[in-house]
Protein backbone atom coordinates (compact mmCIF):
# COMPACT_ATOMS: atom_id res chain seq x y z
CA UNK A 1 0.00 0.00 0.00
CA UNK A 2 1.32 3.75 -0.29
CA UNK A 3 -0.13 6.99 -2.17
CA UNK A 4 -2.23 9.48 -0.16
CA UNK A 5 -3.20 9.05 3.20
CA UNK A 6 -6.03 11.63 2.43
CA UNK A 7 -5.75 13.34 -0.87
CA UNK A 8 -6.91 16.93 -0.70
CA UNK A 9 -9.36 18.15 -2.48
CA UNK A 10 -7.93 20.69 -5.29
CA UNK A 11 -8.75 24.01 -4.63
CA UNK A 12 -11.33 26.24 -7.36
CA UNK A 13 -10.36 29.26 -8.72
CA UNK A 14 -12.05 31.18 -11.15
CA UNK A 15 -10.19 30.63 -14.57
CA UNK A 16 -8.45 27.75 -13.80
CA UNK A 17 -8.70 24.13 -14.70
CA UNK A 18 -7.20 21.45 -12.21
CA UNK A 19 -5.48 19.35 -13.88
CA UNK A 20 -3.46 16.99 -11.71
CA UNK A 21 -2.79 16.87 -7.83
CA UNK A 22 0.70 15.29 -7.13
CA UNK A 23 2.86 14.53 -4.18
CA UNK A 24 3.92 18.04 -3.41
CA UNK A 25 2.09 20.31 -6.63
CA UNK A 26 -0.66 20.93 -7.72
CA UNK A 27 -0.86 21.51 -11.82
CA UNK A 28 -3.85 23.95 -13.31
CA UNK A 29 -4.44 25.13 -16.57
CA UNK A 30 -5.19 29.06 -16.77
CA UNK A 31 -7.23 30.81 -19.98
CA UNK A 32 -4.07 31.19 -21.88
CA UNK A 33 -3.42 27.86 -22.11
CA UNK A 34 -0.83 28.32 -19.98
CA UNK A 35 0.26 25.40 -16.55
CA UNK A 36 0.00 27.15 -13.01
CA UNK A 37 1.92 24.94 -10.64
CA UNK A 38 1.50 25.20 -6.81
CA UNK A 39 3.95 23.64 -4.44
CA UNK A 40 1.92 22.73 -1.01
CA UNK A 41 3.56 21.84 1.81
CA UNK A 42 3.10 18.20 1.44
CA UNK A 43 6.01 15.75 2.37
CA UNK A 44 6.23 12.36 1.21
CA UNK A 45 8.16 9.51 2.71
CA UNK A 46 8.52 5.79 1.38
CA UNK A 47 6.17 6.25 -1.29
CA UNK A 48 3.61 7.77 0.60
CA UNK A 49 2.27 11.38 1.18
CA UNK A 50 2.22 12.18 4.79
CA UNK A 51 -0.80 13.10 6.72
CA UNK A 52 1.34 16.08 8.06
CA UNK A 53 2.60 18.94 6.44
CA UNK A 54 5.64 20.90 7.07
CA UNK A 55 4.81 25.04 7.57
CA UNK A 56 6.64 26.94 4.19
CA UNK A 57 7.71 24.22 2.69
CA UNK A 58 6.26 24.75 -0.53
CA UNK A 59 7.28 28.62 -0.37
CA UNK A 60 10.95 27.22 -0.09
CA UNK A 61 10.76 24.81 -2.63
CA UNK A 62 9.62 27.23 -5.51
CA UNK A 63 12.09 30.00 -4.17
CA UNK A 64 14.90 27.96 -4.37
CA UNK A 65 14.10 26.68 -7.56
CA UNK A 66 13.38 30.08 -8.62
CA UNK A 67 17.12 31.18 -7.58
CA UNK A 68 18.38 28.50 -9.40
CA UNK A 69 17.47 29.18 -12.51
CA UNK A 70 18.77 32.40 -12.17
CA UNK A 71 22.06 30.86 -11.98
CA UNK A 72 21.87 28.24 -15.11
CA UNK A 73 20.11 30.93 -17.10
CA UNK A 74 23.03 30.80 -19.47
CA UNK A 75 23.10 26.75 -19.28
CA UNK A 76 19.26 26.02 -19.92
CA UNK A 77 16.14 27.65 -20.50
CA UNK A 78 13.18 27.18 -17.63
CA UNK A 79 9.12 26.73 -18.25
CA UNK A 80 8.86 30.37 -15.68
CA UNK A 81 6.82 32.73 -17.39
CA UNK A 82 5.38 34.42 -14.32
CA UNK A 83 5.56 34.26 -10.54
CA UNK A 84 2.04 36.79 -10.39
CA UNK A 85 -0.52 35.71 -8.73
CA UNK A 86 -3.74 34.28 -10.76
CA UNK A 87 -6.63 36.45 -10.02
CA UNK A 88 -9.00 35.17 -7.48
CA UNK A 89 -6.32 32.77 -6.17
CA UNK A 90 -6.14 32.20 -2.68
CA UNK A 91 -3.77 34.95 -0.83
CA UNK A 92 -1.82 31.74 0.54
CA UNK A 93 -0.23 30.86 -2.84
CA UNK A 94 1.85 33.97 -3.00
CA UNK A 95 5.54 33.05 -3.13
CA UNK A 96 4.72 29.46 -3.54
CA UNK A 97 2.64 30.06 -7.23
CA UNK A 98 4.84 29.85 -10.38
CA UNK A 99 3.03 29.95 -14.19
CA UNK A 100 4.58 27.98 -16.51
CA UNK A 101 4.56 27.28 -20.83
CA UNK A 102 3.45 24.36 -21.85
CA UNK A 103 6.18 21.96 -22.49
CA UNK A 104 6.36 18.33 -24.18
CA UNK A 105 7.74 16.57 -20.93
CA UNK A 106 10.71 13.94 -21.99
CA UNK A 107 9.44 10.34 -19.48
CA UNK A 108 12.58 10.20 -17.87
CA UNK A 109 13.66 11.36 -14.19
CA UNK A 110 17.27 12.80 -15.52
CA UNK A 111 19.66 11.83 -12.29
CA UNK A 112 23.55 13.25 -11.89
CA UNK A 113 25.10 11.70 -9.06
CA UNK A 114 28.48 12.59 -7.78
CA UNK A 115 28.39 10.58 -4.69
CA UNK A 116 27.22 6.75 -3.73
CA UNK A 117 24.29 6.74 -1.44
CA UNK A 118 20.84 5.71 -1.66
CA UNK A 119 19.19 3.60 -4.50
CA UNK A 120 22.89 3.81 -6.27
CA UNK A 121 24.66 2.42 -3.28
CA UNK A 122 21.87 -0.32 -2.95
CA UNK A 123 23.02 -1.40 -6.56
CA UNK A 124 26.36 -1.17 -5.76
CA UNK A 125 26.96 -3.34 -3.52
CA UNK A 126 25.13 -5.70 -5.38
CA UNK A 127 26.59 -5.14 -8.96
CA UNK A 128 29.40 -2.76 -8.60
CA UNK A 129 27.55 -0.83 -11.02
CA UNK A 130 24.66 1.91 -11.01
CA UNK A 131 22.49 2.17 -14.13
CA UNK A 132 24.96 -0.44 -15.68
CA UNK A 133 28.24 2.06 -15.28
CA UNK A 134 31.05 0.11 -13.64
CA UNK A 135 32.31 1.53 -11.16
CA UNK A 136 35.44 1.32 -8.71
CA UNK A 137 35.66 -1.72 -6.47
CA UNK A 138 35.90 -0.46 -2.29
CA UNK A 139 33.56 2.63 -2.70
CA UNK A 140 31.31 3.31 0.94
CA UNK A 141 27.91 5.16 1.55
CA UNK A 142 28.70 8.59 0.62
CA UNK A 143 32.04 8.07 -1.28
CA UNK A 144 32.64 10.51 -3.96
CA UNK A 145 32.75 9.40 -7.33
CA UNK A 146 35.07 9.57 -9.80
CA UNK A 147 33.31 11.77 -12.14
CA UNK A 148 29.56 12.37 -12.11
CA UNK A 149 27.70 9.88 -13.85
CA UNK A 150 24.34 10.19 -15.37
CA UNK A 151 21.90 7.62 -13.60
CA UNK A 152 18.04 8.27 -15.30
CA UNK A 153 15.48 6.76 -13.50
CA UNK A 154 11.44 6.25 -15.02
CA UNK A 155 9.06 8.57 -13.58
CA UNK A 156 6.06 7.06 -11.80
CA UNK A 157 2.64 7.63 -10.47
CA UNK A 158 2.24 8.52 -7.13
CA UNK A 159 2.51 5.70 -4.29
CA UNK A 160 4.81 4.32 -6.82
CA UNK A 161 8.65 4.24 -7.02
CA UNK A 162 10.85 5.58 -9.46
CA UNK A 163 12.92 2.56 -11.00
CA UNK A 164 16.22 3.11 -12.08
CA UNK A 165 17.42 2.58 -16.08
CA UNK A 166 19.96 2.48 -18.00
CA UNK A 167 21.21 4.77 -20.56
CA UNK A 168 20.01 2.73 -23.35
CA UNK A 169 16.91 2.24 -22.02
CA UNK A 170 16.25 6.03 -22.23
CA UNK A 171 17.72 6.08 -26.12
CA UNK A 172 15.21 3.74 -26.80
CA UNK A 173 12.39 5.44 -25.27
CA UNK A 174 12.95 8.92 -26.28
CA UNK A 175 15.76 8.28 -29.28
CA UNK A 176 19.58 8.49 -29.14
CA UNK A 177 19.66 12.35 -30.09
CA UNK A 178 17.57 13.11 -26.96
CA UNK A 179 19.04 11.15 -24.64
CA UNK A 180 22.67 12.53 -25.52
CA UNK A 181 21.17 15.68 -25.19
CA UNK A 182 19.43 15.14 -21.76
CA UNK A 183 22.87 13.13 -20.44
CA UNK A 184 24.80 16.30 -21.77
CA UNK A 185 22.64 18.78 -20.12
CA UNK A 186 22.11 17.03 -17.05
CA UNK A 187 25.90 16.85 -16.39
CA UNK A 188 26.24 20.27 -17.32
CA UNK A 189 24.23 21.59 -14.69
CA UNK A 190 25.18 19.10 -11.96
CA UNK A 191 28.82 20.32 -12.05
CA UNK A 192 27.49 23.52 -11.91
CA UNK A 193 25.41 23.39 -8.85
CA UNK A 194 27.81 21.10 -7.24
CA UNK A 195 30.38 23.87 -8.04
CA UNK A 196 28.12 26.41 -6.85
CA UNK A 197 26.88 24.61 -3.35
CA UNK A 198 30.71 23.74 -2.43
CA UNK A 199 31.34 27.41 -2.69
CA UNK A 200 29.29 27.95 -0.02
CA UNK A 201 30.10 24.53 2.20
CA UNK A 202 27.76 22.31 0.74
CA UNK A 203 28.02 19.24 -1.26
CA UNK A 204 25.64 18.41 -3.52
CA UNK A 205 25.64 14.65 -3.41
CA UNK A 206 23.17 14.24 -6.36
CA UNK A 207 20.38 15.66 -7.70
CA UNK A 208 17.20 14.96 -10.78
CA UNK A 209 16.50 16.95 -13.14
CA UNK A 210 12.74 17.17 -15.41
CA UNK A 211 13.30 18.09 -18.84
CA UNK A 212 10.40 19.22 -21.75
CA UNK A 213 10.41 20.13 -25.67
CA UNK A 214 9.63 23.29 -26.06
CA UNK A 215 7.79 23.96 -29.48
CA UNK A 216 11.01 24.79 -31.62
CA UNK A 217 13.08 21.52 -29.57
CA UNK A 218 14.74 23.28 -27.63
CA UNK A 219 15.26 21.28 -23.85
CA UNK A 220 13.99 23.06 -21.19
CA UNK A 221 13.78 23.05 -17.68
CA UNK A 222 10.90 22.02 -15.89
CA UNK A 223 9.42 21.07 -12.61
CA UNK A 224 11.53 22.45 -9.61
CA UNK A 225 15.39 22.27 -9.36
CA UNK A 226 18.39 21.70 -6.55
CA UNK A 227 15.69 21.85 -3.70
CA UNK A 228 15.82 19.60 -1.06
CA UNK A 229 13.09 17.45 -2.21
CA UNK A 230 14.84 16.93 -5.42
CA UNK A 231 18.36 16.58 -4.34
CA UNK A 232 20.67 15.54 -1.58
CA UNK A 233 22.71 18.83 0.39
CA UNK A 234 25.18 17.26 3.11
CA UNK A 235 27.40 19.77 5.15
CA UNK A 236 30.53 19.66 3.65
CA UNK A 237 32.43 20.11 7.07
CA UNK A 238 30.33 16.92 8.46
CA UNK A 239 31.11 14.58 5.54
CA UNK A 240 32.20 11.16 6.40
CA UNK A 241 32.17 8.41 4.00
CA UNK A 242 31.40 4.85 4.93
CA UNK A 243 28.15 6.22 7.05
CA UNK A 244 24.73 7.89 6.58
CA UNK A 245 25.51 11.46 6.04
CA UNK A 246 23.99 14.59 7.63
CA UNK A 247 21.84 15.87 5.11
CA UNK A 248 19.55 18.96 4.48
CA UNK A 249 16.20 17.38 3.27
CA UNK A 250 13.91 15.15 4.44
CA UNK A 251 15.80 12.37 5.89
CA UNK A 252 15.14 13.37 9.51
CA UNK A 253 11.47 12.77 8.50
CA UNK A 254 12.72 9.07 7.46
CA UNK A 255 14.76 8.56 10.53
CA UNK A 256 11.84 8.93 12.87
CA UNK A 257 9.51 7.00 10.91
CA UNK A 258 11.66 4.19 10.68
CA UNK A 259 12.53 4.64 14.66
CA UNK A 260 10.38 2.19 17.24
CA UNK A 261 8.85 5.64 18.80
CA UNK A 262 6.80 6.27 15.40
CA UNK A 263 5.35 2.31 15.97
CA UNK A 264 5.14 2.15 12.13
CA UNK A 265 6.42 -0.32 9.76
CA UNK A 266 7.60 1.20 6.24
CA UNK A 267 7.22 -1.96 4.78
CA UNK A 268 4.14 -2.63 6.01
CA UNK A 269 0.11 -1.76 4.82
CA UNK A 270 -0.80 0.47 7.23
CA UNK A 271 -0.59 4.52 6.46
CA UNK A 272 2.16 6.50 7.71
CA UNK A 273 1.44 8.62 11.34
CA UNK A 274 1.20 11.81 11.31
CA UNK A 275 4.26 13.81 12.72
CA UNK A 276 5.23 15.20 15.98
CA UNK A 277 5.25 18.51 16.14
CA UNK A 278 9.26 18.67 16.98
CA UNK A 279 9.86 16.36 14.00
CA UNK A 280 7.80 19.25 11.68
CA UNK A 281 9.66 21.66 13.51
CA UNK A 282 13.45 20.28 12.65
CA UNK A 283 12.41 19.68 9.51
CA UNK A 284 10.87 22.88 8.34
CA UNK A 285 14.18 24.31 10.14
CA UNK A 286 16.73 22.02 7.66
CA UNK A 287 14.47 23.11 4.08
CA UNK A 288 15.18 27.09 5.84
CA UNK A 289 18.83 26.61 5.75
CA UNK A 290 19.64 24.65 2.67
CA UNK A 291 17.55 27.73 1.36
CA UNK A 292 19.64 30.11 3.73
CA UNK A 293 22.99 28.75 2.89
CA UNK A 294 22.43 28.30 -0.90
CA UNK A 295 21.43 31.39 -1.94
CA UNK A 296 23.05 33.64 1.09
CA UNK A 297 19.83 35.42 1.98
CA UNK A 298 17.76 35.30 4.98
CA UNK A 299 14.16 33.50 5.15
CA UNK A 300 12.91 35.80 7.85
CA UNK A 301 14.33 39.03 6.55
CA UNK A 302 11.85 38.11 3.14
CA UNK A 303 8.79 35.40 4.48
CA UNK A 304 8.91 36.51 8.32
CA UNK A 305 6.95 34.04 10.32
CA UNK A 306 5.42 30.36 8.88
CA UNK A 307 2.88 30.88 7.11
CA UNK A 308 -0.37 29.10 6.82
CA UNK A 309 -0.02 26.08 5.10
CA UNK A 310 -2.05 26.02 1.54
CA UNK A 311 -2.80 22.24 2.71
CA UNK A 312 -3.84 21.90 6.20
CA UNK A 313 -2.96 18.75 8.55
CA UNK A 314 -5.52 16.46 8.23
Amino acid sequence: MSGFVEKPEPVQVPGLVHLHTGKVRDLYRNEDGNLVMVASDRMSAFDWVLPTVIPDKGRVLTQLSLWWFDQLADLVPNHVISTELPAGAPADWAGRTMVCRNLDMVPVECVARGYLTGSGLAEYRQTRTVCGLALPEGLVDGSELPAPIFTPAAKAEVGEHDENVSYEEVARTVGADTAAALRQLTLAVYSRARDIARDRGIILADTKFEFGHAADGTLVAADEVLTPDSSRFWPADQWQPGRTQFSYDKQYVRNWLNSPESGWDPKGELPPPALPPEVVEQTRAKYIEAYERLTGLSWAAQHGAPAQSATPES
